[in-house]
């Protein structure tokens, strides 16, 4: 895939979501160097569920392919020189250090916009780089708690509960991607640099966009923004929900309380009309709750099918894997790591003229590009050696020697 064949990025990244953003990029042809330091990013040593792949964590393998590693010493002037000159001849520099760390090193927005002024400066923060929480550290969890997403997830009178997985390091990796590809247009138009800021806070709002719009421009719920029973959420009208059947639960999308009340042959549902589904949506929940639970998930997927209802059973990621359109769609696919280690991926999310990115680099062991990138920046073989020598740069043996 080459839609941004030519393009440079050089990234200072590390956990998920600026290496995540960043491999969006990646898949699509930009040339991404990642600095990380000599000991590796952190996205090297933690390990989800305590689980390694070889040498290599979940973490890494997620984020990490398709770019060249360069192993630098930020804290060293020799390390920083080499870093400027890389930031020098970029499109793009993506970073998602803490606030303030890039000014510290002389690599900061401004200083790189003196001697690079068409560059794309893309930050990637918890809280943005300015105001009270700047300085605060920002982290999934603790975003999801602070930003409504954890209390809009849980169940009213309980305890409130996160989304199970890192969604809005995920969304702000895809808003951080967004936002380079359309300040890459503006100046393929202008010429013009730009600088492009996107924190995990703001993800976490725009991720609940239709529900603060929801709530911000009409009446506001008594109860909170935590949902009772079986229902999906505080502004959904019923059933809107996930029900537990006599085996399995089951999702019951959008859909007539008439035909619902037909296909479940519920005569108290029968009595709700469709313009209260809103404020009637507890009692019609506990109705529903009541009548699922008698018969297997099976027989209500033929019933709610032969009616037209929306409904879908819920899967765990046995039943995901093995799902004919996930198949179809090719969202996982089977590779290597570059210690020849089998590993499965997810794959890019989009499909371009029907196609996928394909696979250029599988994420690469640290510093493994190292010799060659100097080079390319014009590094003699002495110099090179001597960066190593000094522990400015690391990379693989056999690199060194080139």
């Amino acid at each position: 895939m080459t839609l941004l064949d030519g393009v440079r990025i050089v990234s200072f990244n590390h956990f998920l979501m600026g290496p995540v953003g960043v491999q969006h990029l990646a898949d699509l042809g930009a040339d991404v160097v990642a600095i990380e330091p000599l000991g590796g990013g952190q996205q090297r040593h933690w390990a989800a569920a305590g689980k390694w792949i070889g040498s290599d964590t979940p973490l890494f393998l997620a984020g990490g392919r398709n770019k060249r590693s360069l192993a630098l010493d930020l804290k060293s002037p020799a390390g920083v020189e080499v870093a400027r000159r890389l930031v020098a001849q970029a499109d793009v520099v993506v970073e998602n250090y803490r606030p303030g760390v890039m000014d510290k090193l002389g690599l900061g927005y401004e200083a790189v916009q003196a001697f690079n002024p068409r560059v794309v400066y893309a930050s990637a923060s918890g809280f943005g780089a300015d105001g009270p929480y700047r300085d605060r550290p920002g982290q999934d969890l603790l975003i999801q708690a602070m930003s409504g997403l954890a209390a809009i997830t849980g169940r009213a009178g309980q305890t409130a509960r996160p989304v199970g997985v890192s969604a809005v390091d995920h969304h702000g990796a895809a808003l951080l991607a967004l936002g380079v590809l359309a300040a890459l247009y503006r100046r393929s138009v202008t010429g013009k640099g730009c600088r492009v800021d996107v924190s995990l806070l703001n993800a976490a709002i725009d991720l609940q966009l239709e529900s603060f719009v929801t709530y911000l421009n009409g009446p506001r719920p008594e109860a909170g923004i935590a949902t009772e029973g079986s229902l999906g959420g505080w502004y959904f009208p019923a059933p809107y929900g996930i029900y537990r059947t006599a085996d399995a639960d089951l999702a019951i999308s959008l859909t007539s309380l008439k035909a619902l009340a037909e296909a479940t042959g519920s005569a108290d549902l029968a009595t709700i009309d469709d313009a209260d589904a809103w404020t009637e949506r507890n009692r019609i929940c506990s109705l529903l709750e009541d009548v699922l639970v008698q018969r297997p998930a099976g027989d209500w997927e033929a019933i709610f099918a032969k009616a037209g209802i929306w409904h879908a059973r819920v899967g765990d990621y046995e039943s995901v894997l093995a799902d004919p359109q996930v198949r179809h769609n090719g969202c996982f696919f089977d590779t290597r790591s570059a210690a020849g280690e089998p590993i499965t991926l997810v794959a890019h999310p989009v499909r371009y003229d029907g196609a996928a990115p394909a696979l250029r680099l599988t994420p690469q062991p640290l510093g493994a590009q190292t010799a060659e990138i100097l080079a390319e920046l014009g590094y003699s073989a002495a110099e090179r050696a001597r960066l190593f020598e000094d522990g400015v740069c690391k990379g693989p043996a056999s690199a060194e020697l080139r």
